[in-house]
């Protein structure tokens, strides 16, 4: 996993969303770009401008996936049967820090992953600390005993700007169990993704 090499909330300005709904989000006070020609007027996007945004909106949702990695899932979900764009975000909502994120175990993506790598997720039963691992329906994730006292779990637990959706089923008790892959509807994407745009930008 590579670090991260900008500023997280750099992508919220850039795109002027607040991407994952977060309210200390730098996008509610200044609504302009970021850096030094940030105010400047926005010229017309073009239809590959278009596409590219969807893309990099999508891709810096789930915490900056690298390229490499993005593109990979969009190859599987070409050739799995069914709409691309549906399988696309399928795909993406089965990684296992996607569905510590959705559990409500961490307050960001990028927190989620930490917990990941740090080995506070079981599988099954057995450990896992691999961020991008496929959770398979009826998957049953468990968060170890020191982790659930953790501060940033706490507060996860207690934020209010998201639920948690009906594909993930959370026991009080440290379980959380896949229940089954979501269709775009189902996930709550806190701004617009356009999937269908990410699927034209790679079919050039």
């Amino acid at each position: 996993m590579s670090k991260r090499s900008s500023a997280k909330y750099k992508l919220d300005r850039r795109m002027g969303e607040n991407i994952w709904g977060r309210p200390k989000s730098p996008v509610n006070k200044r609504e302009y770009g970021p850096g030094q020609h940030g105010q400047r007027r926005k010229s017309k996007l073009s239809d590959f401008g278009i596409q590219l945004r969807a893309k990099q909106k999508l891709k810096g949702y789930y915490g900056d996936v690298t390229e490499k990695q993005f593109r990979k899932v969009y190859e599987e979900a070409v050739r799995m049967k069914g709409d691309t764009s549906q399988n696309l975000i399928g795909l993406l909502e089965q990684r296992l820090d996607m569905v510590v994120y959705r559990a409500k175990w961490a307050p960001t993506i990028f927190s989620a992953r930490q917990i990941v790598n740090h080995g506070h997720i079981d599988v099954n039963g057995e450990k896992c600390n691999i961020a991008s691992r496929r959770i398979k329906p009826g998957d049953v994730l468990s968060l170890r005993k020191k982790a659930q006292e953790m501060a940033l779990v706490l507060e996860a637990q207690g934020l209010s700007e998201r639920e948690v959706p009906e594909y993930v089923s959370v026991d009080g008790d440290g379980k959380a169990t896949y229940v089954r892959v979501p269709t775009l509807d189902e996930v709550p994407y806190p701004v617009r993704m356009e999937p269908n745009l990410v699927v034209e930008f790679y079919s050039r």
